[in-house]
């Protein structure tokens, strides 16, 4: 069974996360990172200063975006990208195989840019510049009109930005699931901690290749409470919404 969480890079998931976790003891987690994001997330941990240093030399459009991820996330009292770490680390401290299943990040944004049209191009980069000054308040908004209607939201993005849509979400979903489907045949329980926009098509693709997933999507980590207890005993359970 691979179990499909959908993240938000921006929020704190940690105890819902550390929580599944427990409860699915999986064989084996699987991240939305590649080897260098996972490197430059440490970096960024462990000496901000040569971090900043290393973000000079990579594509404009990557920075921008990378850097209003990370202004979000500051929002949200959290660095962007935790909880990818949050699994990685889980995954170290319970002596299990961890997989960086995303496509080289880097080298999509390189391929996306050459073979975006200008205005696509043009629309992009106001975007990316406005998106500097967008409240927490706008996020939250976007957030709820994202999960009332899916697939509204991701059609609107594909006619905006159609290289966007094709590059960053349709291109990494069979990626990603290409990799997942790899590790299904050596690995029974397979926890993963993607973002929550790459869970209905990579569900859909698991689903062609008939691997049995259960999804569980970033609104019901962000309402999860822990269970109420006496203090004898502890115990987590989570509904599963069915795709």
């Amino acid at each position: 069974m691979i179990t499909l969480i959908g993240t938000g890079h921006v929020f704190d998931l940690t105890n819902a996360l550390l929580a599944i976790f427990e409860e699915k003891q999986p064989d084996a987690i699987a991240v939305e990172l590649d080897q260098e994001r996972y490197q430059a997330l440490l970096l960024r941990n462990t000496d901000p200063s040569t971090y900043k240093n290393a973000k000079k030399n990579l594509p404009a459009i990557y920075k921008i975006l990378a850097t209003f991820q990370e202004n979000m996330a500051e929002q949200y009292g959290v660095n962007a990208g935790d909880e990818m770490l949050t699994a990685i680390t889980y995954s170290q401290s319970h002596q299990l195989p961890v997989a960086f299943i995303d496509a080289n990040a880097q080298s999509l944004f390189i391929h996306m840019w050459k073979t975006m049209p200008f205005l696509e191009k043009f629309k992009l980069l106001i975007s990316g510049l406005g998106g500097f000054f967008i409240s927490k308040k706008k996020v939250e908004s976007e957030l709820k009109s994202y999960e009332e209607n899916f697939d509204s939201y991701i059609e609107e993005i594909g006619k905006k930005f159609p290289t966007i849509k094709r590059t960053l979400i349709d291109e990494r979903n069979e990626h990603m699931a290409q990799r997942l489907t790899k590790l299904h045949e050596t690995y029974q329980r397979i926890v993963v901690c993607i973002g929550d926009g790459h869970v209905p098509g990579i569900s859909k693709l698991l689903e062609h290749q008939q691997i049995p997933y259960e999804t569980i999507r970033l609104q019901e980590l962000q309402t999860w409470k822990p269970p109420e207890t006496d203090g004898s005993s502890a115990h987590f359970s989570i509904n599963y919404k069915p795709l």
